[in-house]
């Protein structure tokens, strides 16, 4: 099962919580057990709830819970394929391990193992250098644990090219389907745009300069848009979350005065190799590392001139359903958490696909 980091409203991270899950859930099982007047008409149908007089409709609350559903029903969706796809697997090496007469352990010795090198001394340089300075352990544990991590990591690698050998011969036919595709309505009118302007498949990033997920997800959007050039532009919201960032609405402020200046991304970057750093001396330095005219960029953020465009995107993503970042919209399709590259793959060839 894969989780997907997030930093929430609430304060929480990773996936989507238990609790939270139980909640939707249980949403969802009373919309499913409304009267099908009710949902047919809700304008008109009988009133849920009466506060002091004023009426709660269906309509009402479909309208908050609209994007919590879609983002429920993709979830279970995921699951379901996720585990689906691992029972394809073990069914398949049960079935070439009947066949040969030996055990799945063995067909594994036979068909995985020996094909597979040991990790190299140079491999270990490499990732322990890249990863250090989050190392806990010292050098020497660290790298015992490095090794074992790649070998296992190769291991799994030739398992899953063997997997796929056996796929491609074999007839598997999959007849789970997917929700129906709900798409949101997001504006981009006036938001920074990175990639071609014109390119058909527009992926919206709701974020937070000093959340660590966004931060990570950085190189996984470099990616997508390295991998599909001319078709799929990133367009930049502001989601801060001040509850946990308390300096991260005034990085935003910043980012758009150097957006006035027209050196958003170059100013966007920086701020996240530089966060969580995010005190008034760092903006100003942050500028002049990137070649601002410093004066007009400090006069632009003491007007507080784009605190209301801010507040803005924060109701527009509140109205989307989204309580955490990063949040992404791939065409307008829901994408909650700091996904991975195949993730935004799999949406974005159903996209190309479509047209």
């Amino acid at each position: 099962m894969q989780f997907h980091p997030v930093h929430r409203l609430d304060g929480g991270g990773g996936a989507i919580c238990p609790t939270l899950m139980r909640a939707m859930a249980v949403l969802l099982v009373m919309t499913l057990a409304m009267p099908l007047s009710v949902l047919a008409d809700p304008e008109t149908a009988q009133a849920l709830a009466v506060v002091n007089g004023e009426t709660i409709t269906a309509k009402d609350v479909e309208a908050n819970l609209g994007a919590k559903l879609t983002q429920l029903q993709e979830q279970i969706y995921n699951l379901k394929r996720q585990e689906l796809e691992s029972l394809i697997v073990q069914r398949l090496l049960a079935q070439e391990a009947a066949k040969r007469g030996m055990s799945v352990a063995a067909l594994l010795d036979a068909e995985v193992t020996p094909k597979v090198g040991l990790v190299t001394q140079q491999e270990i340089e490499t990732f322990y250098q890249a990863n250090k300075s989050r190392m806990r352990e010292d050098e020497a544990t660290a790298r015992q644990t490095i090794r074992a991590h790649l070998q296992q990591q190769k291991l799994a690698e030739q398992q899953a090219h063997f997997v796929q050998a056996l796929r491609s011969r074999s007839k598997v036919v999959v007849h789970l389907q997917p929700p129906p595709v709900v798409r949101a309505s997001i504006s981009i009118d006036g938001a920074p745009i990175r990639g071609a302007k014109d390119a058909s498949v527009t992926l919206v990033e709701f974020s937070d300069f000093h959340c660590p997920f966004c931060n990570r997800a950085q190189a996984t959007l470099k990616q997508v848009l390295e991998r599909y050039p001319g078709k799929v532009k990133l367009v930049y919201r502001d989601f801060p979350l001040e509850r946990l960032h308390p300096q991260a609405r005034n990085a935003a402020e910043a980012a758009r005065c150097a957006n006035a200046q027209g050196m958003f991304w170059e100013y966007h970057d920086v701020l996240y190799a530089k966060a969580p750093r995010g005190a008034p001396d760092d903006l100003r330095r942050y500028a002049e590392q990137v070649n601002l005219d410093v004066p007009k960029f400090e006069q632009c953020l003491a007007s507080g001139a784009h605190r209301a465009g801010i507040q803005r995107d924060i109701d527009e993503g509140s109205r989307l359903g989204v309580t955490g970042t990063p949040a992404f919209f791939v065409n307008g399709r829901a994408l909650q958490g700091a996904q991975p590259l195949e993730a935004f793959g799999r949406v974005i060839e159903e996209e190309l696909a479509r047209q």
